[in-house]
């Protein structure tokens, strides 16, 4: 079970956004050139970040600029804001166990409460990580370049 590579690409383009806007125009190309991603879906990403109120974009070559200060934004608004997982949470369960098995009977029960408090403990620490410091944690590592 993974979270999409949006989560990982949306926290790379606020970031970039962060350290580069002022100096240039941050498009959606050169977020997709720094990320290695399509640039279709990082216009997707930004999208899915402007909706959640986090950046703000122009159309043509306007760029894109944070909405919000970076120490506001949580690493849990990113991954609510670019839908990493789905309504009925971070892990899905196989749909169709066998009932006439007593662990296919049982083994939902068994499970559930330890997903649940799996998945809390991972947004609970994701919402103790703001964009700010991953962006003052790159920062500290492209000056020891």
């Amino acid at each position: 079970m993974q979270i999409t590579s949006r989560f990982t690409a949306a926290v790379h383009i606020l970031t970039c956004i962060d350290i580069f806007d002022g100096q240039m125009r941050v498009t959606s190309d050169f977020l997709s050139g720094s990320t290695g991603v399509n640039a279709v879906i990082v216009r997707g990403v930004l999208g899915q970040l402007r909706k959640a109120g986090i950046v703000e974009t122009r159309q043509g070559s306007g760029g894109a600029h944070l909405a919000k200060p970076l120490d506001t934004i949580t690493l849990y608004d990113i991954y609510k804001a670019v839908d990493c997982i789905e309504d009925e949470g971070l892990f899905h369960f196989h749909e169709n166990p066998n009932v006439e098995c007593p662990v296919g009977r049982n083994i939902h029960k068994a499970m559930d409460g330890r997903l649940a408090a799996a998945q809390a403990a991972l947004e609970k620490e994701l919402r103790s990580t703001t964009v700010a410091q991953i962006v003052e944690d790159t920062q500290a590592l492209i000056s020891k370049e």
